[in-house]
């Protein structure tokens, strides 16, 4: 007998209603984002913000984007906007999502959301203000095989949760990924890519009760490797993140009746694996591959907005405070920033 996964409830991401998106920092993760929306939703983007007149010009050349501002503030400003998309380093995400917001404009914020708990209660103070949707673009939330997870943990398929996995490790050195170096852009393992687990986590077992966290720093001034046990009641959650190291970049959830396995890299779009006494089921990774799933984020802002909601349910504008306050704690025990 083989247990059968859920359907996922995520709607095709081109179902959503166009907004007209401004694009502040032409950064790799932008370009990604960009091509996304053009192959699978209906969303139009249709400026770019830059610091860099030549950043601008060059990107919205790639992309067929209209308009190209030389100044955050000047894309922020523009009448022709809705939504800004928040690309820049980490360390600036507090200054820049505030900028748009104070324009009245809706917000999607690069992961991590922010340095510090306390920036991401200011952003989320002033969203609350100014009645706009302000969401981080914890991309992974918002992918279909995630919902299945979050179906099969709600639904008891596993039972009582024991323990949840997650790890996410690159190998990136100060001469490949330089401002993942830099603590004043908000560097380290933890903020870039630790997130993705601490995340992973939140989604099952909520906030933590108790964490227990050790690393390594750099030296250059940030985390090279993070690790840390999340205690929610009974259940433990392990998860680590690494700058030195490609490790599996998987995860699992396990119960007293069954587990489920995300095969790598887990925060993409993958295979999921589950076990139970009824047998073994595998479900096929879905049709939108890669980062081209960063998509759906979108798709999901625009559906708020349609609606006239401010805050997401697949992930409450709390929900990533609270993170970033188990975050703020593992950096805390590690050292962060203390010297």
């Amino acid at each position: 007998m083989r247990h059968a996964f859920p359907a996922s409830r995520i709607p095709d991401p081109a179902s959503a209603p166009p907004l007209r998106w401004g694009v502040l920092g032409p950064g790799r993760i932008a370009h990604v984002f960009v091509e996304a929306l053009a192959r699978h939703t209906v969303q139009r983007v249709v400026a770019v913000g830059s610091r860099s007149a030549d950043r601008a010009d060059a990107f919205a050349a790639a992309h067929d984007i209209p308009r190209a501002h030389k100044s955050y503030d000047a894309l922020a400003a523009d009448p022709g906007v809705d939504v800004v998309y928040v690309a820049s380093p980490t360390g600036q995400h507090h200054e820049h999502a505030l900028l748009a917001l104070a324009a009245g404009k809706h917000v999607l914020v690069e992961k991590s959301f922010s340095r510090t708990a306390a920036e991401a209660g200011e952003m989320v103070a002033a969203a609350r203000a100014a009645d706009v949707v302000l969401l981080e673009a914890m991309w992974t939330r918002f992918l279909p095989h995630i919902d299945v997870v979050r179906q099969l943990v709600r639904d008891g398929v596993l039972g009582e949760i024991q323990t949840v996995i997650a790890d996410h490790g690159q190998l990136l050195t100060p001469d490949e990924a330089p401002r993942l170096h830099r603590p004043d852009l908000g560097g380290g393992a933890l903020l870039d890519l630790g997130v993705y687990p601490v995340s992973f986590a939140a989604l099952v077992l909520g906030a933590p009760d108790a964490i227990t966290a050790t690393g390594e720093m750099a030296p250059t001034g940030v985390d090279a490797q993070v690790s840390a046990v999340l205690r929610t009641g009974a259940a433990h959650a392990v998860v680590t993140a690494t700058l030195t190291a490609r490790t599996p970049t998987t995860a699992s959830v396990s119960g007293t009746t069954g587990r489920v396995e995300l095969a790598a890299d887990f925060y993409t779009p993958s295979e999921l694996v589950l076990t139970t006494p009824a047998g073994r089921a595998i479900r096929e990774v879905d049709p939108i591959r890669g980062h081209e799933g960063l998509c759906y984020q979108a798709a999901h802002l625009a559906d708020l907005v349609a609606r006239g909601r401010r805050d997401s349910p697949l992930l409450p504008l709390d929900e990533t405070v609270s993170i970033m306050e188990t975050i703020d704690e593992i950096r805390r025990q590690i050292a962060v920033g203390s010297s």
